[in-house]
């Protein structure tokens, strides 16, 4: 399904929020392929340089919260 900006800025909006709850409700709405290309994406930001402090920090939470399905 093609989702639109907005729906695509609430999606990391929810997933870099450091706040469980909403990492998972973000998480949950998408398709099992969608979710591995967020958890690929989510382990580069954590890994690669480039990244600002806080989003490495924010990834890594996410990264936390999903620790089950990473």
């Amino acid at each position: 399904m093609e989702k639109s900006y907005d729906e695509i800025e609430a999606l990391w909006e929810g997933l870099l929020s450091r706040q469980e709850e909403l990492i998972h409700q973000a998480f949950n709405r998408l398709d099992p392929q969608e979710q591995r290309a967020v958890l690929d994406h989510l382990n580069r930001m954590v890994s690669e340089p480039g990244w600002h402090p806080e989003q490495v920090a924010s990834a890594r939470a996410a990264l936390d919260a999903l620790k089950d399905k990473n």
